[in-house]
């Protein structure tokens, strides 16, 4: 097998030293006799296919850095420890994707140069341990985080167009080093064989387009209206989430709703909070270090001694917070829990909506809370056209006593709906765009969350949706346009030029090699 002219001793010798741990000159390899055999061929296709996987795994974990933030709070609960678990995610993920990448890039040098693929045996082994903890990290997805999968589906909308031209271009590539293997080697049935597979592949490519859907693939002129902004727990990425910084923070994002949560003191005084236990937003456990930090055990009194702002410099839940001004960080020391009473006269003040969940759900004192709860929104005289109120419980004496609020569906309409239902709050995973379509044509306003990422704000916008509830406001309030939109005119074009341009490199490869 003789190397093809350029290829000189030094630089084959640096390919093989980290390939196969070895300092060995293309003058010594054929004294020795060395090939790359039928397994050495083996653990190059196992080395392509782990990069693919690892390929694949970055990209989830771009994806599902929109919902991570859920991650976080998940682990806490469980073990009461607060990390940014994103970091670990991509710094893990960019190590595993790092080592595969030049470990198959020497390989296809070590390929054009005609020097024998020996792998060695700690590559082998990382190699091996690389897929097993791609393969974990799908697992654990699939049983603890299932709904990511909608959301990879949804991407594919955004990112799709932008894959095929990629994925065609390091196809087409790949060319190069399968046409010098197919002209070095003496297997007839392994070069058909190559050649076969190969071309299969890229017709495969060369045709995805036509099941690629986008509702960015449209004219400029039918761009539906920029989706509203919902303030998810006001705006917590620049403050405490619920809490009044949050909501007035929220109000200059330019939201059009504060959403919160919303539970009911042990004597009976409705306040913002999220999770059952006060631990992961307040200082409950050093103020009460020997009570349990059930936030509806604690009356409203013992609720006011409780900091419910320093935790959020401490933890810093979002990288926003190290670019918080110093009279901002100030203001977030100063943070107690609000009640309903209090958000209600900002909310009004403000001349914003409030939309909230009532927690928790399954307590035993539950109608209560719906009766205590609907007795602050009445007084508080806000208008209550300005009041989202999403809990199904006792919804209906909801309606009796208050028909003015608007009532905010967790579910898709029925058929055979009693009364029409005009708003929906859904998790962005579980409506097609056809769907929001459907609902935007018979004015249903469609509420889904929770988006932060560009690209997702960027998708629904184009499918039309009516407002999104995000933990980002002060991100999705500068986009003017969505990220990207094309006719389907220009996409079938950069289609064409794609697929040709591609073809006549393939050519050019295989000519130029011969």
């Amino acid at each position: 097998m003789a190397d093809p002219p350029g290829c000189c001793s030094t630089c084959a010798t640096c390919l093989l030293c980290p390939y196969s741990c070895q300092w060995i000159t293309a003058k010594k390899e054929k004294r020795k006799g060395l090939r790359t055999t039928k397994c050495d061929c083996s653990w190059f296709l196992f080395l392509f296919c782990v990069f693919l996987f690892t390929l694949v795994w970055l990209y989830f974990a771009i994806i599902i850095l929109n919902d991570f933030h859920n991650f976080n709070e998940f682990i806490f609960r469980q073990r009461k420890l607060w990390l940014d678990w994103s970091l670990v995610l991509l710094i893990a993920t960019a190590v595993l994707i790092s080592y595969s990448s030049v470990l198959l890039v020497l390989a296809l040098c070590l390929q054009l140069c005609g020097q024998p693929l020996k792998l060695h045996w700690v590559h082998k082994i990382l190699l091996i341990l690389t897929a097993l903890v791609v393969a974990a990290a799908f697992t654990g997805l699939g049983i603890k985080w299932a709904e990511e999968w909608k959301s990879a589906r949804i991407s594919l909308q955004a990112t799709g167009p932008f894959l095929h031209i990629g994925t065609v271009g390091g196809m087409t590539l790949l060319a190069w080093p399968l046409a010098s293997f197919i002209y070095r080697t003496r297997n007839t049935g392994l070069r058909v064989f190559l050649l076969l597979v190969y071309c299969a592949a890229m017709i495969a490519l060369y045709l995805a387009p036509l099941a690629i859907t986008s509702p960015c693939i449209m004219e400029e002129n039918q761009l539906p209206p920029k989706p509203a902004l919902v303030g998810h727990r006001g705006a917590p990425m620049l403050a405490p989430e619920n809490t009044l910084m949050s909501l007035h923070k929220a109000v200059e994002c330019d939201v059009q709703v504060f959403e919160t949560d919303v539970m009911v003191s042990a004597d009976g005084v409705p306040f913002l909070m999220h999770d059952e236990e006060l631990t992961r937003t307040t200082n409950v456990q050093a103020v009460f270090p020997d009570r349990a930090a059930q936030s509806t055990a604690f009356n409203w009194t013992d609720l006011q001694q409780l900091d419910a702002g320093s935790w959020f410099l401490e933890r810093r839940p979002f990288p926003t917070v190290q670019s918080l001004s110093p009279a901002d960080r100030n203001e977030t020391t100063k943070q107690r829990i609000p009640s309903l009473e209090q958000a209600l006269e900002a909310a009004k003040q403000s001349n914003i909506s409030i939309m909230f969940d009532l927690r928790p759900e399954n307590h035993s004192d539950y109608q209560n809370f719906v009766n205590v709860t609907l007795g602050v929104i009445l007084q508080s005289g806000i208008p209550l056209q300005q009041v989202l109120w999403l809990p199904d419980g006792f919804r209906e004496d909801v309606k009796q006593q208050a028909p003015g609020v608007q009532q905010v569906y967790g579910r898709k309409r029925l058929k055979n709906e009693k009364e029409p239902v005009l708003h929906v709050n859904l998790p962005y995973q579980d409506m097609s765009s056809e769907e929001i379509r459907q609902y935007r044509q018979d004015n249903i306003s469609v509420n889904l969350y929770v988006v932060n990422q560009p690209w997702l704000f960027s998708v629904l916008w184009c499918s039309g949706v009516s407002s999104v509830t995000t933990n980002a406001c002060q991100v999705l309030k500068e986009m003017k346009h969505p990220i990207w939109l094309l006719p389907s005119s220009t996409y079938f074009m950069i289609w064409i030029v794609v697929d040709c341009v591609s073809f006549l490199i393939i050519i050019w490869a295989f000519v130029l090699l011969k």
